[in-house]
């Protein structure tokens, strides 16, 4: 009797799905993965078409239902700014984690929409992007902290309790964090695609019930990694900027 791990191989093999394969064309010597390109463009245009849409429209008599999904986004990734850094958050922190929010969410859900080709996953599943994310989030916090703290008090702190704990603390803060971040996002949705690939074998008569339950699922954790990935992002902020509730703007 095959495990578990073999038989997703066999069926991976025979259904034609190879999971991390990607459509890639070589320029000037670097390999691009066109499909992850591709799914990151459209993810882009969605949010920033959207986002110009409903401003254009933005109201304070009769907003629109897009209109109130986006204040109350907005709202709570205020809040959480708030909470954490009090009132004098760095500049771009609110904008930089509603973007980051609606971008990994329309990401997630690239397979949500009718007609894709199966087999191909979102471009949050792809590490050569979400690394880059995770490594924009490190270097925006970290020159936050040290334009907010000075670079002296910044760095002071990764001699704290004990120096000869100093590099743990780099590569915790420098190595382990950023892989954590991104791998965490990458994982559940890398995960998520692969399961549906596997679904789609299944024989024709009981596809659709397993189908519509996944995707139900899939949903969820696209919107949950989304939700992660955006604390996650504040919370790292919070730390590097320490929280000055009261003080003045």
């Amino acid at each position: 009797m095959m495990g578990s791990g073999m038989t997703t191989t066999v069926l991976a093999a025979e259904g034609g799905i190879q999971p991390g394969a990607h459509t890639t064309v070589e320029l000037l010597g670097v390999t691009l993965n066109i499909d992850t390109i591709l799914a990151t463009v459209f993810a882009g245009a969605v949010v920033c078409g959207v986002g110009l849409y409903m401003a254009r429209g933005a109201t304070k008599g009769r907003p629109s239902k897009l209109q109130l999904v986006f204040e109350a986004l907005t709202g709570w990734v205020q809040g959480q700014v708030r909470e954490g850094m009090g009132l004098r958050a760095p500049r771009g922190v609110v904008a930089l984690s509603v973007a980051l929010f609606a971008f990994i969410l329309v990401s997630n859900l690239v397979t949500q929409i009718p007609g894709h080709a199966v087999g191909v996953l979102p471009p949050t599943a792809d590490v050569n992007l979400v690394y880059p994310m995770a490594l924009l989030v490190i270097i925006w916090v970290n020159v936050a902290g040290i334009r907010r703290r000075g670079a002296r008090a910044y760095f002071g702190h990764l001699k704290e309790p004990y120096l000869a704990l100093a590099p743990i603390e780099v590569i915790t803060q420098y190595i382990a964090r950023p892989a954590s971040l991104a791998l965490r996002l990458w994982g559940n949705i890398f995960a998520g695609g692969i399961m549906i690939s596997l679904i789609a074998l299944m024989p024709a008569y009981i596809l659709w019930a397993p189908t519509a339950v996944w995707k139900s699922f899939e949903l969820f954790i696209g919107l949950l990694q989304a939700l992660i990935f955006t604390l996650l992002t504040i919370i790292y902020f919070s730390e590097a900027v320490g929280n000055e509730e009261g003080a003045a703007h």
